[in-house]
């Protein structure tokens, strides 16, 4: 990289994963332990922490009454003192599949190794005795055992399903194991083991493949990740195993709440590893957020057996793998972006909708601005009035020009406005601001070029005054246009427009994604093909809230002001839906926006969007987001206007997501960042 990173990963609660897929060696322990240690080698290279093999990998799975020989288990027991050995020197924890002795009976278990040794061993809970499966056959269930320990390779060891492993020197380092069938139980042993602490939970597979079951280990994977706010890692037996009657495709999952994070190849035919970084602090917050869970661990959750061991702790910096949108509000898939702003401006429709019915209302008073936030209102507005099967001739639009008001954005006001086919109409508020400034004493009344906030919000008030009574004049109410970024940051005048109205459809959605709801709008057929040429000129008109005469040929610019609006999203989304330290925020902006993020760009991003920041730049207006969000701009988010939630943690409604006092300090999170983030 360019710049060198101020921090690994592993400093700001990631572990690195992998799911390992070995070439398979069919009833032998010893070919399949000198995969294991290549891998193992391989993994402590790339910095993995943690590891997990297939379901009976030294053995490999499919030898059916091999499983009972004597000398093949002797040579398994051997090959785990290997592959342990191997940990040691990789730095590396990880969990192997083998068939395992206790007693008079057999088990289909995961042993754990680090450090050299043997942490812990887990048999399987569910054996599967049905269609192709005859594991009873050969083992005995987790509940056919005697006692929670056993003796393997000259240590006792825990022995026992849901065993949680916790590193000590780690905090929200803690993994538990169930074996393949386990994970397709009604309540498989994980579920427990979550919520007893386990942050990442680790499945050893040798399923099959026939159609369609990748497509279903994925959804389980993803649906279980999401269901016990956890990470989920998977791996299943692929090339090399028995093919007598069955096939294998090795498929490596690795999801994190819901989310998938990697996925391996699949019928490949040499060894290799699926790896990421899993965001246990991240899974964290999330369980602190969400008391559904807390709950059910109080009413559920069963007391778990804890195996402390130390993980590797070297912080050297290195980039992050995982998946990390620069607009975490504007999914990189085209696909998904597609679904979202269906749904996004639906959700604004049907809000507005619902509130024109309750009302009775027939018509609706906007300002429209030629800039962003109004278009998008104002886009909303034609969608719901046809949906109601009212005449768009009931939106009344008025664009109200000022001292600053540029012919581009008024000429795109009107043209929006004529091809939506809604009442227009112009009122220059000039003449009354005028008068305001001689009844208030202002500077500008005797001609010196005054331009302070006065200026400004002279200006701001009057538009809204003239909505609301224009209003009340046509028994109306006026739709509110300022958006989710802008409430963040504070970035409106206090009871006008972009704060203040009866109702505000853009109050839930990102400046990010409301570009993208407007190329997703012009691009469709739903308010018609007039619009589009004006729409896209919209999209490529400066933000700007055109209260400030041009000087020297520059115009008054929002991001110049407050930050890029990219970054501020970014901000917003971490802060807010994960509360991150600002240290983290700042070390996860750089991996998305630094020269280690160039060229992953959600779909139709257009060349003004595709910039790129350094760590300074992004601290700086890190601290500003910080001083904006939890200082100065509450004030204004505790009197908010009504509206719909739209995006997931994007409410900062004080009867939503966000409930914080109006008279907050900045400063703890200014000192964790200062302390941790060098300038």
């Amino acid at each position: 990289m360019a710049e060198a990173l101020f921090h690994s990963p592993k400093t700001h609660g990631f572990v690195r994963v992998a799911a390992a897929t070995p070439v398979s060696h069919v009833g032998d322990p010893r070919a399949n332990g000198q995969e294991h240690v290549a891998l193992i080698r391989q993994a402590g290279e790339q910095g993995v922490d943690l590891m997990v093999f297939p379901e009976l990998s030294l053995s490999a799975y499919a030898i059916d009454d091999l499983h009972m020989q004597a000398a093949l288990l002797d040579e398994v027991e051997r090959q785990i003192a290997v592959a342990a050995e191997a940990t040691a020197e990789a730095g590396v924890v990880a969990v192997v599949g083998a068939p395992i002795r206790n007693g008079d009976a057999l088990y289909n278990c995961a042993v754990v190794i680090g450090a050299g040794e043997v942490l812990g061993v887990v048999p399987k809970t569910y054996l599967p005795n049905y269609r192709e499966y005859y594991e009873k056959r050969w083992f005995a269930p987790a509940t056919a055992r005697a006692e929670d320990v056993i003796r393997l390779n000259g240590e006792t060891v825990d022995f026992a399903p849901g065993l949680l492993f916790e590193a000590v020197n780690r905090p929200g380092f803690v993994f538990s194991v169930e074996i393949c069938e386990d994970y397709w139980a009604p309540l498989p042993p994980s579920t427990r083991a979550a919520l007893a602490g386990a942050r990442i939970v680790l499945n050893l597979s040798a399923s099959n493949i026939v159609i369609g079951k990748a497509d279903e280990r994925a959804m389980l994977s993803a649906s279980h990740s999401a269901r016990t706010l956890s990470a989920y890692v998977f791996a299943a037996s692929g090339w090399g195993e028995s093919t007598t009657d069955l096939a294998w495709d090795g498929q490596a999952t690795i999801h994190e709440l819901g989310s998938k994070l990697a996925e391996g190849a699949r019928f490949a035919l040499d060894s290799h590893l699926t790896i990421a970084d899993v965001d246990v602090d991240r899974i964290g917050l999330d369980r602190l957020r969400n008391g559904t869970f807390a709950e059910c661990a109080r009413n559920e959750g069963e007391p778990a057996t804890v195996v402390p061991f130390m993980a590797r702790e070297d912080h050297e910096a290195s980039e992050l793998i995982r998946p990390l949108d620069r607009f975490p509000f504007v999914p990189d898939d085209a696909g998904r972006l597609d679904q979202d702003c269906y749904e996004a401006f639906n959700i604004q429709v049907q809000g507005l909708m619902r509130r024109m019915t309750a009302t009775g209302a027939k018509s609706l008073v906007i300002g429209v601005s030629g800039g962003l936030d109004s278009t998008q209102a104002l886009l909303v507005a034609c969608r719901a009035f046809d949906r109601l099967d009212l005449p768009r001739t009931n939106i009344l639009g008025f664009t109200m020009p000022g001292f600053a008001t540029s012919d581009g954005t008024k000429s795109n006001a009107w043209a929006l406005m004529t091809a939506l086919g809604v009442t227009g109409a112009e009122i220059d508020i000039r003449p009354a601001a005028e008068q305001m400034f001689k009844d208030i004493g202002h500077p500008y009344a005797e001609g010196q070029p005054v331009h302070d906030i006065t200026f400004e919000n002279v200006q701001a008030g009057l538009r809204t005054d003239y909505l609301f009574r224009l209003a009340n004049q046509h028994r109306a109410f006026v739709l509110g246009t300022g958006d989710l970024s802008e409430l963040a940051l504070g970035w409106a005048t206090y009871g006008v427009g972009d704060h203040m109205s009866h109702y505000n459809v853009n109050g839930g959605v990102a400046k990010t994604l409301i570009r993208h709801l407007i190329r997703w709008v012009a691009a469709g057929d739903l308010i018609g093909a007039g619009a589009r040429d004006t729409l896209h000129a919209i999209l490529d008109t400066e933000i700007s809230p055109e209260l400030v005469p041009a000087k020297d040929g520059v115009i008054q610019s929002t991001e110049r002001t407050v930050g890029p609006y990219a970054l501020n999203d970014f901000f917003l989304f971490y802060i807010s839906r994960f509360g991150m330290t600002p240290s983290k925020v700042a070390f996860l902006a750089h991996q998305a926006w630094g020269d280690a993020g160039a060229g992953h760009w959600p779909a139709n991003t257009p060349d003004d969007e595709k910039v790129e920041y350094d760590l300074a730049t992004i601290k700086v207006w890190l601290r500003k987001f910080l001083i904006r969000f939890f200082q100065t701009a509450q004030f204004k988010r505790s009197a908010l206007p009504n509206g719909p939630k739209v995006v997931t943690g994007g409410s900062l409604s004080p009867r939503g997501d966000w409930r914080a006092p109006s008279d907050g300090d900045a400063r703890v999170w200014l000192d964790e960042l200062d302390a941790n983030v060098p300038d």
